[in-house]
């Protein structure tokens, strides 16, 4: 007991997170994760896109081991579907990393699409200037080649600072068919779906006085969903102005929106099926809930690897002011997910905490917005949760921002009052949905995950089994 008290008085708040509360700082590696794994470095609550953008330049800087901040650079593109982020680390790593030689490899790795070459280089350029390294050229030159007729036409950029053959003069890679007709201005116009509806306004604005909007419209996205030309992500902020103008083309929307592969291979951010549900929602039109019933499946589809824990499980949903706009979205659905799956209780807490009684054999995605209306807005109690549990959990899974502000004492204390009263000695999953650098509990006490992609699934089922899976994930990749 002598010792395991002193155990106790070490694990006390060493730093302060931005909402003013007393928490518990992360190690690089795990801050520098859930920072690339949740952020788009835009706007947040507590946190501006400069604060983003500089705290993650000082995490890169302040990092012991560049090769791992590559790879989690790697694992935020390429599994968890997020690309500003990694635009920035491979700009960074391109200036501070000399001579290694996995660095072309990753520069080419980290390009999902052309695009991406032209952010990075962009980026790059924007913050250092000239020259361009030769490791990042080689990179970018060899991804490239990758491409073909119709991906370097869709993402070509004339009119952009830097187009796509800037990017090519810059680095000069190895010549192809594609590369050479976008070079000569060959290249056959990328029939997009933003062109062929460009084309429809112009008529609607009277540049093309021959041409009737509506049916031009009309052909556009029939053309673009019966040949599958249209991109998944685009499909799904689109199922409204689809259903409005081409109602015929329904089973054909369905049959895309539920196509595995498409769902697979599209790396589309779950939360972003609710958006869309939303929007069909308020469309007022005929048919709206066969493709709310298909965009139900698409996410269930999409987060097919839910774990099935043994035991209870609390899911604690963080309700809280900071949590409004995307981290209560992605919170609400993927408690929801793990609601419908396992043998569990979810508690949303505030203030206050309250158990929350639903019907779990809803959709995925009506569970989802029923959790949402729900939500207090009010302030960030953890200790909460604690108090107000009255089962013996064998896990308590936190989804939350991690911004507590209110008590007067630690949350660890109130997780031990309730070991003490209930008997239990639960797992404790501390789900960051902002990766705003802190935790409410000790990082060697807690299975700490972040992100909000369709492998975080993948990633809990082995936290139950190992606190460091998510770090071991990013380490396991080859470079």
């Amino acid at each position: 007991m002598k010792f395991n008290l002193l155990k106790r008085k070490a694990s006390v708040p060493d730093t302060v997170n931005l909402a003013g509360g007393e928490a518990y700082s992360m190690s690089n590696k795990l801050e520098l994760v859930s920072l690339m794994l949740t952020s788009m470095l835009g706007n947040d609550f507590y946190r501006s896109e400069s604060e983003a953008t500089t705290r993650l330049r000082k995490l890169i800087s302040d990092s012991s081991d560049l090769e791992f901040t590559a790879k989690a650079a790697l694992y935020a593109r390429n599994e968890a579907g997020m690309r500003s982020v990694s635009h920035l680390v491979a700009g960074e790593l391109a200036k501070q990393v000399k001579g290694a030689s996995w660095t072309a490899r990753f520069f080419e790795k980290v390009v999902r699409r052309p695009d991406d070459v032209l952010e990075i280089l962009a980026y790059y350029s924007a913050r250092f200037g000239k020259p361009i390294p030769n490791a990042l050229k080689k990179g970018m030159g060899h991804a490239l080649t990758r491409f073909d007729e119709y991906q370097l036409a869709k993402y070509r950029r004339d009119n952009a600072e830097l187009s796509l053959v800037d990017a090519v003069n810059l680095v000069h890679p190895r010549h192809t068919e594609a590369l050479g007709k976008l070079m000569k201005g060959d290249l056959s116009a990328a029939n997009t779906w933003e062109t062929r509806l460009t084309q429809a306004g112009q008529a609607e604005a009277g540049t093309e006085s021959d041409a009737d909007p509506d049916s031009l419209k009309r052909e556009a996205w029939n053309d673009l969903v019966k040949s599958r030309k249209i991109g998944y992500f685009a499909l799904l902020r689109n199922l409204r102005n689809i259903l409005q103008t081409t109602p015929d083309l329904v089973d054909d929307v369905v049959a895309l929106l539920t196509d595995e592969k498409l769902i697979r291979k599209s790396l589309v951010l779950p939360f972003r099926y609710l958006t869309a549900l939303e929007a069909l929602q308020s469309a007022n039109l005929p048919q709206t809930g066969k493709l709310m019933a298909a965009l139900s499946d698409a996410v269930d589809m999409s987060l097919v690897n839910v774990p099935e824990f043994s035991g209870r499980t609390l899911i604690a949903l963080d309700g809280s002011g900071s949590m409004m706009g995307k981290p209560i979205k992605i919170g609400a659905l993927f408690a929801a997910v793990l609601l419908k799956s396992n043998h569990a209780d979810l508690m949303l807490f505030s203030d206050s905490a309250k158990y929350v009684p639903l019907n779990t054999r809803d959709s995925t995605l009506t569970l989802t917005q029923s959790i949402e209306r729900m939500v207090q807005n009010a302030g960030t109690n953890f200790h909460a949760i604690f108090e107000t549990a009255r089962e013996r959990y064998d896990r308590v899974i936190i989804l939350s921002d991690m911004q507590a502000w209110i008590g007067f004492y630690s949350p660890t204390e109130a997780f031990a009052v309730y070991r003490k009263r209930t008997g239990a000695d639960p797992k404790v999953f501390s789900f960051d949905l902002n990766g705003y650098g802190t935790l409410q509990f000790p990082e060697r006490q807690v299975y700490a995950l972040a992100g909000f992609s369709d492998k975080t699934m993948d990633t809990l089922t082995l936290l139950d089994r190992d606190p460091k899976a998510l770090i071991r994930q990013i380490e396991s990749i080859t470079l």
